[in-house]
């Protein structure tokens, strides 16, 4: 299972703020966490799950890490534009109301990953999203903002190990 935490939301902070590096998960602390989750569970559901695992797995404190306010303002607004939008850093920056410099900068900073990574996680959500409706590898590459299926495939191989096809057969409906 692959659980993506985005590092804008309140989980993906905490878990930013909590952990460092990788942990990985005993065999027992695996199992609970799945205990909850069943094999076809809606996408509901899995949000619903989650929100209840993801604090598991680090004694997560509360409280949330400082974010930059107009980092914040473009993540809410790069996740409500069409794919087809122009994501250049001086559109971004200029959307940001920041220099080019200081957009890479903070935007580093309040989410831990650099700007180009998370607008590639970016297309990767938004075309398992597509898997659900999309008649075809290449229409869900199309409206994840993908060029091609091919450059998908390559995408999901490289961050995944596995195609996106291998991907969207194991999505129930999809």
């Amino acid at each position: 299972m692959l659980v993506f935490v985005d590092p804008e939301s309140d989980a993906g902070e905490r878990l930013r703020r909590e952990l460092s590096g990788v942990r990985l998960l005993s065999d027992d602390e695996r199992t609970n966490i799945l205990a909850d989750l069943a094999l076809d569970a809606s996408p509901e559901e899995v949000m619903r799950w989650a929100a209840r695992a993801v604090p598991r797995f680090a004694g997560m404190t509360d409280g949330r890490a400082k974010m930059h306010p107009r980092v914040r303002k473009l993540l809410r607004e790069l996740r409500s534009l069409p794919p087809d939008t122009d994501t250049s850093l001086a559109s971004l920056a200029a959307r940001a109301g920041l220099s080019e410099g200081r957009l890479v900068h903070v935007f580093r900073e309040s989410l831990g990953i650099p700007l180009r990574p998370y607008l590639l996680w970016l297309k990767v959500q938004r075309a398992v999203v597509a898997f659900t409706t999309a008649a075809s590898l290449t229409q869900a590459a199309h409206d994840a903002g993908f060029s091609d299926a091919a450059h998908m495939s390559r995408t999901f191989r490289r961050m995944f190990g596995v195609p996106a096809s291998e991907l969207k057969r194991s999505i129930p409906h999809a």
